[in-house]
């Protein structure tokens, strides 16, 4: 059977006079995007033309919302209500999607983003907010978010199509979540183990984890980070290593 996977990444975080992330170069190189909607990072002008960059490039195009906190860049916890949730995840939809309308194109998914996202993955309410949002503004948007977490489970039990996000950079611990990144080894510094680890949980549904124990993971989309020129040549190395494996790369949509 072939193997197929999406590359993702966040994209359109700069803001006013701050450039964030190489997003020309990296646009080229991955099958979906994530796009900031203006509440952790962005403005108008920014998300414009990351959406005008991803139509061109055929990538398929997702809302990446977050908290209120452009200060903190969304990765701060706030205490929001589910309806709050709901609200702010709506807001940003609606946002990003005026600029899809004027391209041409529709939203192919929603990842939240960080706090919001780590969150929600633990937080099954909070998750049935964002989940209730996306349902009610298009039920043919896919839900991207942890694989095992319970904003998956919501986003299931509300009828969306979900699709299991794996962090390539990111150390995992036992139940499944992310390593906080507060924590030593949070990150997976070297390249190549990075890659070997993309590769063996495409092929055997396996991670292992900061312990050291290998635990099943079903995933959909590999998480791809390009905000430097090291990160974007470990973007090149991932492409040109799951070609040699014979995996395919597609964007959640197909």
């Amino acid at each position: 059977m072939e193997k197929k996977v999406d590359l993702n990444c966040d994209l359109g975080e700069s803001f006013g006079a701050y450039t964030i992330g190489m997003d020309e170069e990296v646009i080229r190189l991955v099958s979906s995007v994530n796009v900031a909607c203006g509440f952790h990072a962005s403005d108008p002008v920014v998300m414009k033309k990351t959406v005008e960059m991803a139509a061109a490039a055929g990538a398929g195009i997702g809302a990446h919302p977050g908290f209120y906190d452009l200060m903190g860049f969304g990765r701060r916890n706030m205490n929001i209500s589910v309806s709050e949730a709901y609200a702010y995840v709506t807001y940003q939809l609606g946002a990003l999607n005026a600029f899809c309308v004027q391209q041409g194109v529709k939203i192919q998914h929603v990842k939240p983003h960080g706090a919001l996202y780590n969150m929600a993955g633990k937080d099954y309410e909070l998750a049935k907010g964002i989940c209730s949002a996306i349902r009610d503004f298009d039920p043919g948007i896919i839900l991207l978010g942890l694989s095992g977490s319970q904003m998956i489970k919501a986003g299931e039990d509300l009828g969306l199509r979900c699709a299991k996000e794996f962090f390539a950079d990111r150390a995992y611990e036992d139940d499944g979540s992310l390593r906080a990144r507060t924590k030593e080894g949070a990150m997976i510094e070297d390249e190549n183990e990075a890659i070997e680890r993309v590769v063996k949980v495409i092929k055997t549904g396996k991670v292992t984890t900061y312990s050291g124990k290998d635990i099943d993971l079903e995933i959909d989309s590999v998480c791809v980070h390009g905000d430097n020129v090291h990160a974007l040549d470990f973007v090149k190395a991932i492409r040109e290593r799951l070609a040699k494996e014979g995996i395919t790369i597609a964007p959640l949509s197909k």
